[in-house]
């Protein structure tokens, strides 16, 4: 997969794994569309980027979406790449009664799962329509190995995410659409703060060096830091034996 002169669109792209991949995508020949919720959040983030515009929407509402999907066809017509880096976390003891474990699982699933069906589904048609073309979905060392006593459905969002990502790339093997999988393990942001991202974590900009590593390479499936450890230890089959499992052959 061509890593330079391509149009890309990363959801929740002003902080983070998202903004350190705009960085160094949009510093390698590439244009960048960043979304996310927060006006100054993503204005902040403009300001230090190259080569990249920003639109602020957010994933899990369908009018705004439907109101993206329409301004990238309109303005962006020849949009090549997509993102799917947006996400929801809730630190939770879901054995502690009254912690409303079904209202934070609905809003995990929704932003790590079900928004991403709905983008992607949407975008589909004009991604089709170029020469080159591929979908990122950022997943979690967490669709391996569940995180005890913190994150008990994120890493159900992400379980399932994993699942549909192997089934897309599947399905998208006659098209011009490759499809990835970015899986890192704690990284040092914001967002992981609350679970010691400072302490533990692996730089950002590592995840974004090695996406743009496997692109390069046509690597499906990237295993980021301990990611590859805990896949290679517990998860012996290889992709390609997985698929021939289920029927499938390349």
């Amino acid at each position: 997969m061509k890593t330079t002169d391509n149009l890309i669109l990363i959801t929740g792209g002003s902080a983070g794994i998202g903004f350190e991949i705009a960085k160094l995508f949009s510093e390698n020949g590439n244009q960048v569309i960043i979304t996310g919720r927060n006006q100054e959040r993503m204005a902040k983030a403009i300001s230090k980027l190259k080569n990249t515009c920003a639109i602020v929407s957010d994933v899990n509402n369908a009018e705004d979406v439907e109101k993206l999907v329409a301004q990238l066809n309109k303005d962006f017509p020849k949009l090549n790449v997509v993102i799917n880096n947006a996400g929801s976390a809730n630190y939770y003891d879901m054995t502690v009664p009254g912690i409303n474990a079904f209202d934070k699982a609905s809003e995990e699933i929704l932003t790590n799962y079900l928004s991403i069906i709905r983008l992607n589904e949407l975008l589909l048609p004009l991604l089709k329509q170029q020469p080159e073309a591929a979908i990122v979905n950022v997943s979690s060392i967490v669709a391996f190995a569940a995180r005890a006593n913190s994150l008990p459905t994120y890493g159900a969002s992400k379980a399932a995410l994993h699942s549909y990502t192997n089934s897309l790339r599947i399905m998208m093997e006659d098209t011009s659409v490759k499809v990835f999988e970015l899986m890192p393990p704690l990284v040092d942001t914001e967002f992981s703060a609350a679970i010691g991202g400072a302490a533990n974590g692996i730089p950002p900009k590592q995840v974004a060096d090695d996406l743009l590593t496997a692109m390069q390479n046509d690597e499906f499936e990237i295993h980021v830091g301990r990611t590859a450890e805990i896949f290679n230890n517990f998860f012996p089959l290889s992709p390609k034996a997985v698929l021939a499992m289920n029927g499938k052959t390349e």
